[in-house]
């Protein structure tokens, strides 16, 4: 094994904590990974299927074995059952996130909490007004009663189409109606996928896709939708912050505190709890300089976008966080945490507190988290990690300095820097300085190198002038390599560059958590009313090339349902199929106009990418443009 451990991640902080977990045999993910190979051939392939007590069964690829399950379902219908099954529990989650800050703002608006306010009034309005809701006369926690009202229906069966489809461009909403894909409700397009792939109800692998397309459409235009528009209203609409990241950001004189997971509610309150007077100075009398709060994955982008709160890592550093050993609690909601935290810890001084009663972890502390008693929650676990501050042992080891990071780019703060109008983003784009504008999303996987798809495929983009877009692990990933400042613009092409500095923002923005890949499809909804396009006439992609949850397979068919061309890092389980390969892979085209492309190797992804924007600039009649020949503008 290599002394640097550069195979492993391509973060200079990560590979010298990897490190030290080998010198001190500390089990971690890759190491795990490492026992399970070789991975199960027919599970990597989607040929096996647990859905009924007759199995389980499997499908043999290669002729010689059985060819059906007992029940009979051929190799289509199970690698289709098992693909919707995936959307369906990656929806479950990014929408379950989104009923939990729904109720929350409804609590709020009744008075049944204190811990929270309405924040961003203006926003509560415009949702008002697209609901149906008369805003005139009324305050705010009036209107947010009955706009939470209004939407709490989106989860249920009364309407015949999610309030928040009709933000797509008319086109779109026309084929889903056509296709009879139109997301209604959200936990009944979940529900229904349940239904569809028991043993002995849908059987034709293409109608069971195509539901499964509808479901994606519930998280996308609906549960995630609604989680980042109600996160604004309540915490506020991001506008451009400046952050840092990197392991760097912990403090070896603070009270380290590491807010991991999804939900902003109660990482909120801790915001609030580590400035209290009493606190600091408890924290202070037990030795210490003050009170530091990191985040972790989404619960960490969620407050970076909004106030600046610093990353110390994305979805592979949870365990070398607390490797460092200056982490006095690492508190924990629900998604992306890795159960093995608690294990590692036991080598350490840190607690583990989980708080989400849907989200418990044997081993933990937990401590359940309710909005009515929000702050007192907080100052009860910021009060549990000062106590802890004095159990620390004698060594600690933070492998890096932080790294300068921009945030905070919501749609209303891009659309604001343009001065009110997509127009100034549309001319650059007619125009050649911005060939194209692409997201880069998803997770982290050990599978990949750590970091390495994200930054490389970013590097590759932003030097074709194409502009990029992150979100969740992979806006951390980007922000630790640099991409993410105003300065980053010597990195990209001439054009993208001086875009970036007549404007002073970065190449690469950085638009939130998971769940606000919602911003994306907004701002691509945008574009195309104001082009009288559909989206999918738009020189856009997207990309995910560390993906490793069910949530990313949701995301990725909600992108390419809207019409976005996606490229996917990591095989999904559905080569087991050829027909279900070739319909994502192609046949989506003519159904949805747009499909996936598999490519591990971000180089070769980035030329599949700039080859698709170069055809759809050609599509709009828009010229190719030599990058010594642009012109910059004035």
């Amino acid at each position: 094994m290599s002394d640097t451990f550069e195979h492993l991640s391509s973060a200079k902080d990560a590979q010298k904590m990897i490190r030290y977990a080998h010198e001190e045999h500390i089990e971690t993910v890759w190491d795990r990974l490492a026992a399970q190979e070789p991975q199960c051939g027919y599970c990597a392939l989607g040929l096996s299927c647990r859905n009924c007590a007759m199995g389980p069964c499997r499908v043999d690829p290669f002729g010689d074995g059985p060819q059906r399950g007992v029940c009979g379902a051929d190799a289509d219908v199970i690698v289709a059952r098992n693909l919707a099954r995936s959307i369906a529990a990656g929806a479950s989650a990014h929408s379950d996130h989104g009923r939990d800050i729904l109720e929350t703002l409804y609590q709020t608006a009744t008075g049944e909490t204190s811990a929270y306010k309405i924040t961003d009034v203006d926003k509560l309005k415009r949702l008002a007004a697209e609901f149906g809701v008369e805003a005139e006369g009324k305050e705010p926690a009036e209107l947010a009663r009955e706009v939470a009202w209004e939407m709490m229906e989106e989860f249920g069966m009364r309407k015949e189409e999610l309030t928040f489809a009709a933000r797509a461009p008319k086109p779109r909403r026309e084929l889903w109606e056509k296709l009879g894909i139109m997301p209604r409700g959200i936990d009944r397009e979940n529900v229904e996928v349940l239904h569809r792939t028991h043993m002995g109800v849908d059987n034709d692998y293409v109608n069971i896709l195509l539901h499964a397309v509808r479901t994606s459409l519930s998280d996308g235009w609906g549960g995630s939708m609604v989680a980042t528009e109600v996160s604004d209203v309540l915490f506020g609409t991001p506008a451009p912050i400046n952050s840092k990241a990197n392991l760097g950001v912990l403090k070896a004189d603070h009270v380290n505190i590491a807010l991991h997971g999804h939900n902003p509610m109660l990482s909120d309150v801790m915001v609030r709890a580590a400035q209290d007077p009493a606190l600091q100075d408890l924290a202070r009398s037990k030795g210490a300089a003050g009170i530091n709060l990191v985040g972790l994955c989404c619960t960490g982008n969620e407050l970076q976008m909004r106030i600046g709160l610093p990353m110390a890592g994305n979805h592979l550093i949870q365990e070398l966080v607390i490797m460092t050993g200056a982490l006095e609690a690492m508190l924990v909601d629900y998604q992306c945490i890795m159960p093995s935290v608690v294990d590692v810890a036991k080598c350490f001084h840190t607690e583990i507190i989980s708080t989400f009663d849907k989200a418990r972890f044997t081993g933990a502390t937990h401590i359940p988290f309710d909005p009515k008693r929000g702050i007192e929650i907080g100052q009860q676990i910021v009060r549990r990690a000062i106590e802890n501050f004095p159990n620390r042992g004698p060594r600690v080891v933070i492998p890096d300095e932080p790294v300068d990071m921009m945030a905070g780019f919501s749609v209303e703060a891009i659309v604001g820097a343009l001065g009110g109008t997509p127009k100034p983003l549309v001319d650059a784009i007619a125009a050649g300085h911005i060939r194209g504008a692409v997201g880069v999303v998803g997770c982290n996987n050990p599978k990949i190198k750590h970091d390495y798809g994200h930054t490389t495929l970013t590097r590759r983009l932003i030097e074709n002038d194409i502009l990029v877009v992150v979100t969740g692990c992979a806006a951390v990933a980007d922000g630790k390599a640099g991409l993410m400042t105003p300065a980053a613009a010597e990195m990209a092409g001439p054009g993208l560059k001086a875009v970036c500095q007549a404007l002073g923002i970065p190449p690469v923005l950085h638009m939130g958590s998971c769940v606000d890949n919602t911003r994306i499809l907004v701002l691509a909804a945008a574009l195309a009313d104001y082009l009288g396009v559909d989206i999918s006439a738009l020189p856009l992609a997207g990309a995910a090339p560390e993906w490793y949850s069910e949530k990313a397979v949701s995301i990725g068919t909600y992108v390419v349902a809207s019409g976005i061309y996606t490229v996917l890092g990591v095989q999904p389980a559905i080569f087991g199929s050829p027909n279900v390969v070739n319909l994502l892979a192609g046949g989506l085209n003519d159904v949805v106009g747009a499909a996936f492309a598999v490519e591990p190797d971000p180089e070769k992804a980035a030329v599949l990418i700039r080859r698709h924007i170069e055809g759809k600039r050609k599509g709009l009649g828009l010229p190719f443009v030599e990058p010594d020949t642009i012109v910059m503008p004035e």
